[in-house]
């Protein structure tokens, strides 16, 4: 049978969107990858489902665009909010299960055009390592951090690449590798490689909390709450910090909207 899906995006961070509470679609690796394909199919940067779960108004599953269930994903988590609010799930809060367990996402304003103003509360940070050239932490997903004097001159598709698939990260499947620029108090210019998209996206949300994370640590030790400039929009984090070690009440608020929708025909599905 065909299938429903949407699309959605956050700062410029796109996804297709799946309703999976019949339980339906079987989210094959080939399928997923065709799915997410820019020129054969729908084309995201991942492809998200809601879920039926018993302990919350939904699950967020989360699948990079090469097909594999991945971590999670913060500017997907605010659009799947959204998401439930344009299926009349819950209130103007929502709480869901995500890769890196349970979150609470506050719709903060709606408009006329399928769209809105999302905050999304990130799971807390215990550890964040540093070493000589950079920061690594993990957001929900893990984090390379690297503060560079101009991040529009990095050359973020090749050395993101080459670090992500380095040596030192290999136990953990690689990781994500972002560049950042301090272009003043308690405001970030970050560019973001992407693990599993194989590429750099114009947002990343939990590479947007790490970053705050580690320019507080490296730099800017009085400010708690940061804008974020991406190159697909702008995004705000704000934390507290008891000890300036440990980081919780994380806070990631940003824009979310609907792009379209359509059908998916049963051929398509049944892709190898």
């Amino acid at each position: 049978m065909a299938l429903s899906f949407w699309k959605y995006e956050g700062a410029g961070n796109d996804f297709v969107v799946l309703d999976g509470r019949s339980g339906s679609f079987d989210p094959q690796r080939e399928t997923v990858r065709a799915l997410c394909d820019r020129h054969f199919g729908v084309g995201a940067d991942g492809l998200m489902i809601l879920e039926n779960d018993p302990q919350a108004q939904f699950r967020m599953r989360y699948f990079n665009a090469d097909g594999g269930e991945s971590t999670m994903c913060g500017n997907g988590g605010r659009c799947i909010a959204l998401f439930a609010e344009h299926l009349g799930i819950g209130g103007s809060t929502k709480h869901f299960i995500g890769a890196d367990g349970p979150h609470t996402a506050e719709i903060v304003s709606l408009d006329e055009r399928e769209g809105g103003t999302v905050t999304l509360h990130m799971a807390n940070v215990e550890e964040v390592m540093h070493e000589d050239q950079y920061f690594f932490l993990n957001t929900g997903s893990p984090h390379y951090v690297e503060f560079v004097k101009d991040a529009d001159a990095v050359d973020v598709a090749g050395l993101g690449r080459e670090i992500r698939s380095s040596e030192s990260f290999a136990a953990i499947g690689g990781t994500n590798v972002n560049f950042v620029e301090i272009t003043g108090d308690g405001k970030l210019k970050v560019r973001t490689y992407e693990r599993g998209v194989e590429e750099e996206t114009l947002a990343c949300g939990t590479g947007a909390t790490a970053s705050a994370i580690a320019a507080y640590i490296y730099r800017q030790s009085h400010r708690t709450r940061f804008e974020i400039e991406t190159r697909g929009g702008r995004l705000e984090v704000s934390f507290s910090t008891p000890d300036g070690l440990r980081f919780g009440d994380i806070r990631l608020t940003g824009p979310a909207k609907k792009i379209f929708s359509g059908i998916i025909e049963p051929e398509f599905l049944t892709v190898k």
